[in-house]
């Protein structure tokens, strides 16, 4: 049975869903205004695993992941650019898009953005107010009054006591408590604003993911995640807002996926160790970077170097080595006592919280496998083949065509796919002349620029990266 930890809990717990056979899931998107960076494609990719593993479960997933496309640095970063805060988010959001396609990320159900939900977000701060709940301040700014709501800090186990103590008020603020936190602020000369009950104004960020999620989930639902930076207090405050404002239970699993780190420092601009999808994928292919971000279990810090995105591009030429070769059958005609063992062992790993490093050690069981049969009869490696690619799937590798994959791509400045094809065929054509030291000559001149050669009954199969 399938066990998530639960930040909440702090514990592992089965996991069981409000509807059977049916779950919610909202995860914290992207703030549009810059291209993404490898904490954003770990959000991605850890979720989309999640999203994944659920659907191959069984479970019909709506999967909800929000856009904000209304925040202090999107309104400070369109002034800079001299754009329209609408302009500098849509192409954010397309470049957001783009990374997000080559990474292998699906699509969520549904995409919302913040400023297409002005409605519902107005309705709920309303609610907060009724309720007392939430304040209009002096300022014209409406806060959420955090010594209302009894359990304040139960997701990230802060004390509100402790947090005053070292909490800082600044000088044009108008709160009645350091811990009260904006869900509507006032305008400003020159920001964008919307009419509402308390004037012209725009929500705070946290108010935006209460009503979002609660109106396309429900006031209820079963998994809430992100980044662990956003568990406080973006989400402990997001708990506050929505269980306040419907007296019911927000979500039932919370989870978060660890850091990321930079040659074991914490990612920082400031270290000038920051690093966007885009410059990776300069360097990297997509699937290198999926590969590389599955390696650490989710809750766990992930620390980024170039040795370790060689090891994972390593790991996926010997993935797809197995399969090169192997005529393609459809899962369902696999002998199941082959698969079988693998197949339990992959669920077990991931029903054990998403652990996506044990589970890619049972693909590698699987290639042992697949070429201890291909050594006598290739047409037999057909059936774990297939068992190979289907449980890459669920993690979302192993889904190109193995020749295409391992002959990678030509733009580096190396041999072309038609300089490389030719050189073979020269190599294959001194072989049959016996001219063995041309042959030679031949494969070292393809080694030297990273071509790696397989002689085998086939013929001769090449691929990038000797």
């Amino acid at each position: 049975m399938l066990q998530i930890h639960n930040s909440l809990t702090r514990r592992k717990e089965p996991f069981e869903p409000i509807e059977p056979r049916k779950v919610r899931m909202y995860v914290c998107g992207m703030t549009v205004y810059d291209y993404c960076h490898l904490g954003h494609a770990r959000v991605m990719v850890v979720f989309d695993v999640v999203y994944r593993y659920l659907r191959a479960l069984g479970y019909e997933v709506t999967y909800i992941r929000n856009i904000t496309d209304i925040d202090d640095k999107i309104i400070r970063r369109a002034a800079e650019a001299g754009e329209s805060m609408q302009a500098l988010t849509d192409r954010f959001i397309q470049a957001m898009h783009e990374d997000s396609d080559a990474l292998g990320i699906l699509p969520p159900t549904d995409e919302p953005r913040a400023t297409a939900h002005m409605d519902e977000i107005l309705a709920m701060i309303g609610t907060l107010i009724e309720k007392g709940l939430a304040y209009v301040a002096e300022n014209g700014d409406v806060y959420y009054a955090v010594a209302r709501f009894a359990g304040y800090g139960k997701l990230s186990g802060k004390d509100p006591q402790d947090l005053r103590a070292g909490a800082r008020v600044e000088v044009d603020e108008a709160k009645r408590d350091p811990l009260d936190f904006a869900l509507w602020k006032s305008a400003k000369p020159g920001e964008p604003a919307w009419d509402s009950p308390w004037g012209p104004g725009r929500p705070g960020w946290h108010i935006e993911c209460s009503a979002m999620s609660t109106c396309a989930l429900g006031h209820h639902f079963d998994i809430h995640g992100g980044g662990a930076d956003l568990q406080f207090p973006h989400h402990e405050n997001e708990i506050a807002q929505s269980e306040g404002a419907t007296g019911e239970t927000f979500v039932n699993v919370w989870m978060h996926n660890g850091f990321v780190r930079v040659n074991e420092e914490k990612m920082s601009k400031s270290l000038g160790n920051f690093f966007t999808v885009r410059e990776i994928l300069q360097r990297f292919r997509p699937e290198e970077v999926r590969y590389f971000i599955l390696t650490s279990q989710y809750r766990s810090p992930l620390n980024y170097d170039d040795e370790h995105l060689e090891q994972a591009r390593a790991a996926l030429t010997r993935l797809y080595t197995a399969l090169r070769g192997v005529p393609d059958v459809a899962p369902d005609a696999v002998d199941a006592s082959v698969a079988a063992p693998f197949v339990e062992r992959f669920h077990a790993a991931m029903d054990d919280d998403f652990n996506t490093p044990e589970a890619l050690a049972v693909l590698f069981d699987l290639v042992r496998e697949v070429n201890r049969i291909r050594a006598d009869d290739p047409g037999a490696a057909a059936g774990p083949a297939a068992v190979l690619r289907r449980l890459g799937g669920i993690l979302g590798i192993l889904q190109e065509d193995p020749d295409l994959y391992l002959r990678g791509r030509a733009d580096d400045g190396g041999l072309s796919d038609t300089e490389i094809e030719s050189l073979v065929q020269a190599r294959i054509a001194a072989r049959a002349a016996k001219d063995w030291a041309e042959a030679d000559r031949l494969r070292k001149l393809l080694t030297e620029a990273g071509i790696g050669l397989e002689d085998g009954p086939s013929g001769t199969a090449w691929r990038r990266g000797a």
